[in-house]
């Protein structure tokens, strides 16, 4: 059966998510059963975020230079390796063949090369289907490109689960490999993209360009209510439903049911009924406003699920709706460049989680998700008063 070049690249990131959402369900009360407090569990993701900002954009720019092909096998052979380097601490430290105090120096270490490598990528994908796609077409295929990744988040959880059973370190292994396989697939079936010319010198785009940084703002407003939800929804369900037997099962549930109400918000919404990019921005927008309000206010387990569906039917809004718009403003040659940046401030709210996020929670839970949708009443706001965003579809 064949396989084309771009299916590769799909599978590529929905491998991606596999571990990603698998890391975020089991390394945490992993942790913290070895003796890790909350916050250096989230300064791991913390530190890895910041070496992902960092290095996201150069990336991207990588990618306009030596070829969107080159630049995400690399992402997806480092993030294969950056598996097996977090599992193995903990695999040690439950052994007591390394001692504790050596377990969160070697689980930073670990994360880091996927904050370092793994982050080549996002850029060089999103920058490969922009290179290929008509601007008529851009959301949707962004929005299928983030729906692999969102599958996987979905998948990671449920077969990671299943192979927990054999042993903690069974889902990472195999995770692992099918990046390594993804890799390899790249390098023989992707071809090179259309429009980039790695001859000639683009002109450079800064992150300060008036087409490029109200985009920035919005997905880092975004990317703080993101990953401060994802980082809390273990505690806050350990915390709140403490009667309810098998937590970690309810976790699982709770990852899988917020990537499935995305993806099928991605699909209903670029696909079946599409909605222009504006459209979903401020319909997005607010389904998330409204979403974490409710999950401050209610204190009922029915309706905490229903506020996860709602918020991941926003998140399945704004995120294509950004990367197209952003995207579309950007010339051919500077398709990297614009993927890049963007790269670079979606790992911003796990950056800030522990620093922001955390010492809200630990307040009281309640307030991190009031503080949530304060932020996202901003977005609204930015979204309805900047110009170019006011005009965003014409």
């Amino acid at each position: 059966m064949y396989i084309s070049g771009s299916s590769w690249l799909k599978f590529g990131l929905f491998t991606v998510g596999l571990g990603q959402s698998f890391v975020f369900v089991l390394v945490p009360p992993l942790a913290r059963d070895l003796g890790l407090t909350e916050v250096q569990t989230s300064s791991i993701f913390a530190i890895s975020a910041v070496a992902w900002a960092l290095t996201s954009s150069f990336w991207g720019r990588a990618s306009d230079k030596y070829g969107r092909k080159n630049i995400a096998i690399l992402g997806l052979v480092g993030y294969s390796i950056s598996l097996i380097a977090l599992i193995t601490p903990l695999f040690l430290a439950e052994k007591n063949i390394i001692d504790i105090a050596i377990l969160f120096p070697a689980l930073i270490l670990g994360r880091l090369i996927n904050g370092l490598i793994g982050s080549a990528t996002r850029p060089a994908a999103f920058a490969y289907i922009a290179d290929n796609s008509s601007e008529a077409k851009r959301t949707l295929k962004f929005a299928r490109l983030e729906s692999s990744f969102l599958i996987g988040t979905v998948a990671g959880p449920l077969v990671g689960g299943f192979l927990f059973l054999i042993s903690n370190e069974a889902p990472f292994y195999l995770f692992s490999f099918l990046a390594f396989l993804s890799a390899l697939g790249i390098h023989f079936k992707l071809e090179k993209s259309s429009k980039i010319n790695l001859k000639k010198e683009s002109p450079k785009i800064s992150w300060r360009s008036n087409s490029v940084w109200p985009f920035l703002f919005l997905a880092t407003v975004l990317s703080i209510c993101n990953a401060s939800l994802l980082q809390s929804i273990g505690f806050f369900i350990s915390d709140s439903y403490q009667l309810i037997n098998n937590l970690p099962t309810l976790i699982s549930m709770t990852f899988a049911l917020l990537s499935i109400s995305a993806i099928v918000s991605q699909y209903l919404f670029t696909d079946s009924f599409p909605l222009k990019n504006s459209h979903l921005l401020l319909a997005g927008s607010s389904l998330l406003i409204f979403s974490f309000f409710a999950m401050a206010y209610f204190n009922s387990i029915a309706i905490y699920f229903m506020t996860i569906i709602l918020n991941g039917l926003g998140i399945g809004m704004t995120r294509p709706a950004i990367s197209s718009a952003l995207s579309i403003s950007q010339s051919p040659e500077n398709q990297g460049s614009a993927a890049g940046y963007l790269g670079s401030v979606l790992p911003i709210g796990h950056m800030t989680t522990p620093i922001i996020a955390m010492p809200i929670y630990s307040i009281n839970p309640g307030y991190l998700y009031y503080f949530n949708s304060f932020l996202c009443i901003s977005v609204f706001l930015f979204i309805i008063t900047h110009p170019l965003l006011k005009n965003i579809d014409r």
